[in-house]
């Protein structure tokens, strides 16, 4: 086959399917990969690109960010996609919901979505979706349109919401929330909005298993308590006094609930987000095993593999669920490695210094939730996982392949005929300290300041395109809004 536009030599090709990569090179056409083999004749107008025996890992989908929660959306579009490129990330899905942060207003989603979409246009250095949450009944009416005239097909509930706010106990959730006058962010509400997506499940049969809902699960009256006795005591500071905040046993809780108010409800389509510790990945295997019949998929950040209480870098390591001790690390790490976890993610959420820190800076009650990872998913998870007994296919089923099946991502997840030609190069033997003015975000700190990380992505493509050469953005922003679910290339007429 002649007429490549690109072909990479000399790769060490990583697949979800094989635990070690196979050498071979890999070639273009028209935004999709065409051939994955060795010894590939280029032709004339190929752009011939040597990999000199790096790893091309597939393009990290990155299915849990938040754009546009501290910072204007379309800031977030182009800062925090440029630092997706930076580590491997060619595909982000970022949370949005009406309320305060994000764009600071209420109502239908019909109204606000199209505003979304418009601030992101044009933006994105890599490809992007949204993940919606139904805040009001309203929402849920609108779940069968946002599914066929969005293609947003999963959506989120904040378990924790009801009477705890997002960086900490909240006494007037409605005008957080901005929800309707009467209504109630509460576990009634969470039921009808399971039964909605259930009834979309039905509606669109085709698209079901590709229909799924997302759970932020803590338990906000375990948390509000356990914040009080941590405030009243005064022997814990810092992210130590944070974690004791909200405890492990509140994710676990929340796990349960969530559990069974999906056997109730008939929706087996659950994905349990950003799992922190020990207990609460317990709790979501006791619920697989009570509930066999729910397709519980499990998601642990990468924040929460490389750092804990001790080695992030003080309140600028707040985040929900909170970071946790060492113990409780390794415990991921476990998990990780016996198949447990389904996917890993950043939970990528830039949030810059003037607004992170409160007065006094050093008062992790005051300070805001969250920060950006995106830059070290990819390499994070190689610098440490490879050391333990983490396979690279492992990584790349972890990054790629799992959340694009998940996700209705029908043309991502792998470095194969048909699929985009989405994939990073990948040095795993170039050490390196992480500081965050090396990084595109604009958030001038990080939690890994310091950090030594072996593996270092180099170059990024994106549908063929190189969107990161030598460690440095290039080009005009290329990235596309993916309408979900998007069709395999063999499932197409």
């Amino acid at each position: 086959m002649t007429g490549f536009d690109l072909v990479v030599k000399n790769a060490r090709v990583v697949s979800h399917e094989h635990d070690r990569p196979r050498e071979a090179d890999i070639a273009v056409q028209g935004g999709r990969i065409a051939r994955v083999a060795p010894a590939i004749a280029p032709g004339p107008e190929a752009e011939v690109v040597d990999a000199e025996g790096r790893l091309a890992f597939p393009g990290v989908v990155d299915a849990h960010q938040h754009w546009g929660i501290y910072n204007e959306l379309s800031l977030d579009a182009a800062s925090e996609s440029r630092a997706s490129a930076q580590g491997g990330v060619t595909t982000a899905l970022s949370y949005m919901r009406t309320g305060q942060y994000y764009l600071n207003k209420g109502g239908p989603y019909g109204e606000f979505f199209p505003e979304v979409l418009a601030a992101a246009e044009g933006r994105a250095y890599v490809d992007y979706g949204f993940h919606l949450a139904p805040m009001s009944r309203g929402h849920i009416d609108e779940i069968p349109a946002l599914i066929e005239d969005f293609g947003v097909s999963s959506f989120k509930i904040f378990m924790f919401y009801g009477s705890h706010g997002l960086h900490g106990r909240s006494a007037d959730q409605s005008s957080f929330l901005m929800t309707p006058e009467g209504e109630r962010y509460d576990y009634a509400h969470f039921e009808f909005v399971m039964r909605g997506i259930q009834a979309a499940r039905e509606r669109f049969p085709e698209l079901a298993d590709r229909i799924s809902l997302s759970l932020h699960c803590e338990t906000a009256e375990i948390m509000t308590a356990y914040t009080r006795m941590v405030e009243e005591a005064g022997d814990l500071s810092g992210l130590a006094a944070y974690h004791a905040s909200r405890p492990p046993h509140s994710e676990g809780l929340a796990v349960s609930i969530a559990a069974y108010l999906a056997h109730e409800t008939e929706l087996p389509t659950i994905n349990l987000l950003h799992l922190s510790s020990r207990k609460a990945v317990d709790a979501a295997v006791r619920m697989g095993a009570a509930f066999p019949h729910i397709d519980f998929r499990r998601e642990v950040t990468v924040g929460h593999l490389l750092a804990d209480i001790t080695t992030a870098r003080g309140p600028g390591g707040k985040v929900n669920p909170p970071l946790r001790p060492r113990d409780d690390v390794e415990a991921l790490w476990e998990y990780v490695l016996d198949g447990t976890v389904d996917w890993v993610v950043s939970d990528h959420a830039c949030c810059r210094e003037e607004v992170k820190f409160g007065d006094p800076a050093d008062d992790v009650f005051l300070a805001k939730s969250g920060f950006g990872g995106a830059e070290y998913l990819l390499p994070g998870l190689v610098t440490e996982g490879i050391p333990r007994g983490l396979s690279y296919g492992r990584i790349a089923a972890l990054t790629s392949w799992n959340p694009a099946r998940r996700y209705g991502l029908g043309t991502k997840g792998a470095i194969a005929p048909g699929l985009d030609a989405d994939f990073c190069l990948v040095s795993d033997d170039d050490p390196w300290i992480v500081r965050a003015a090396d990084s595109e975000s604009t958030q001038e700190y990080t939690p890994f300041e310091g950090f030594e990380l072996t593996a270092r992505v180099t170059d990024t493509f994106l549908r063929g395109r190189r969107v990161l050469r030598s460690g440095k953005v290039v080009g005009e922003p290329s990235g596309v809004y993916l309408s979900r679910p998007t069709a395999h290339p063999s499932a197409r007429p």
